[in-house]
């Protein structure tokens, strides 16, 4: 399962660090690049739901297997693509499979694991490795490029999708809901339009929020997911039981995850820029200085169960978001002139608390519900991480765009430069630091150093941003969420195996 997951993850994020060789070797525009990165996280958001119920309903090694196979079939394509297009359609197929397997790696954990205390650790070991996944993408990324064609970045996906399979065919035990009810059809098509039009929107909103595509989007986001919402309460079949959210366990779980991943994703994007265009460090070398992130998530993650155990879930969740949030208050500190020891303590003391945070949300909200309806808890809480990570990325990167835009407009407002060229200085501090070197001289100097100050000061009061929702989730947390609740999966196996078919056909 953590096999399954490390592919998913990564794939979220190996392709960041292929952006600027794709640009050159398949000419595709800022547009083309965009979705390339971005199709793959709409269709994967959009049909997390659907594909956990569908699990649920028909089984969840069969949607493992058939989500691993189709990941698989989708990088041998996206390796070989011959234009942006086509790499735009193979990357959404990509998340048509990981939308199979993600909610079936943790359902399937879920229904193996009956004892409370060993579902906890093995929850534990499932977060540390998304955690983990998120920064070693880009090292893996970055060593491929320097040594292989950019395919390789999909290419190495396969291997993996191999070794999964085999060892899911060996060890990985079937289950389902036995007394599944018919398939939802429109709650079905209702959650996958309105889960896509939503992060649509908070991706398109990283351009200008009140656009009026933007809005649109949000808007008819809005209307769906309400639809939605009423069908679900109106059906005597629901795909998702709108009760679950009553439940503060899984309700509040579910928002200090997506505070997480906003926490999580927001900071990786601008640390990224921070590493790479204001230090100087390539690609795979910021990738590197990324890696201990990796391995406090490993060494920190697992060791929450036993915390919980002791002082239960409200504290260590709380605790955790209030570090991230000192985590996140040290990185805006940062300068210019920062040197890597002072990045290394920011990013160890964010992801301590990060970690911190991750596996006891995700217990409690599988905890919450019955065995049998795991692959649709699971979905809901991949859901509220792919949502909680793409605002991440948006707002915290408009927050940091308007500290840095104005600057950069200033700096460059004596100077004749093409209007294309504006733009893009305006738009990317990469963009902005390939002129300043071209330029050279006293006015390349005094152009780095507006665009260096001028991302360095947005970042600072978007990690402030950051902060102050993580401490705000803190209190949530400590208001609603319960520090010891009986949950549905502690159910004796005995009483629980004949319910869930947790080793039918193993």
């Amino acid at each position: 399962m953590c096999l399954s997951l490390l592919l998913i993850v990564m794939d979220n994020t190996i392709v960041n660090v292929a952006i600027p060789t794709l640009q050159r070797e398949l000419g595709a525009s800022t547009g083309d690049l965009q979705w390339v990165v971005d199709s793959y996280i709409l269709v994967f958001a959009g049909l997390l739901l659907t594909m956990g119920a569908l699990g649920d309903r028909y089984g969840r090694r069969g949607a493992l297997g058939i989500g691993l196979a189709v990941m698989g079939v989708a990088s041998v394509l996206s390796a070989f693509a011959g234009s942006a297009g086509h790499l735009v359609a193979t990357r959404a197929l990509l998340g048509v499979g990981a939308a199979l397997v993600m909610p079936s790696t943790l359902s399937i954990i879920t229904n193996v694991f009956t004892d409370p205390r060993e579902r906890g650790l093995a929850i534990a070991i499932w977060s540390a490795m998304a955690g983990a996944a998120v920064a070693i993408g880009p090292v893996t990324g970055g060593w491929l490029l320097e040594h292989f064609w950019w395919g390789s970045v999909f290419l190495v996906n396969v291997p993996v999708v191999v070794a999964a399979l085999v060892l899911g065919r060996l060890f990985v035990p079937t289950s389902r809901d036995p007394a599944a009810p018919r398939v939802d059809l429109p709650g079905a098509a209702l959650s996958i339009v309105g889960f896509a039009a939503l992060v649509w929107a908070i991706i398109e909103g990283q351009h200008g929020w009140t656009d009026g595509e933007v809005l649109g989007g949000f808007a008819a986001a809005a209307v769906l997911l309400g639809a939605f919402v009423a069908w679900e309460r109106h059906t005597d079949t629901p795909m998702l039981d709108m009760a679950f959210f009553r439940n503060p366990r899984f309700s509040a779980g579910c928002g200090a995850l997506a505070l997480t991943f906003f926490a999580m994703f927001g900071s990786l994007f601008l640390m990224t820029q921070f590493l790479q265009s204001v230090l100087g460090y390539t690609a795979l070398e910021a990738g590197v200085r990324l890696l201990p992130m990796a391995g406090v998530q490993l060494v920190v993650a697992p060791s929450t169960a036993a915390v919980v155990q002791r002082v239960g879930t409200k504290l260590v969740v709380a605790t955790g978001l209030l570090l991230a949030a000192g985590g996140l208050l040290l990185a805006g500190r940062l300068t210019p002139g920062a040197s890597y020891p002072e990045v290394l303590l920011a990013l160890m003391v964010l992801a301590a608390g990060l970690a911190m945070v991750m596996p006891p949300t995700t217990e409690a909200i599988m905890g919450a519900l019955p065995r049998e309806k795991a692959g649709v808890g699971s979905a809901v809480n991949d859901t509220a991480r792919q949502i909680g990570g793409a605002l991440g990325v948006a707002v915290l990167g408009s927050v940091m765009s308007s500290t840095y835009r104005p600057r950069v407009r200033d700096a460059i407002a004596g100077y004749p430069v093409p209007a294309e060229v504006a733009d893009a200085i305006t738009e990317q501090l990469g963009a902005a630091m390939g002129v300043a070197a071209r330029v050279g001289g006293e006015p390349g100097r005094l152009l780095a150093a507006a665009a260096a100050d001028g991302f360095t000061d947005g970042m600072g009061t978007a990690f402030l941003v950051g902060a102050a929702a993580l401490v705000l989730g803190a209190v949530v947390v400590l208001r609603f969420l319960p520090a010891r609740a009986r949950d549905h999966a502690e159910a004796p196996v005995a009483d629980a195996a004949p319910v869930t078919g947790a080793v039918v056909d193993p």
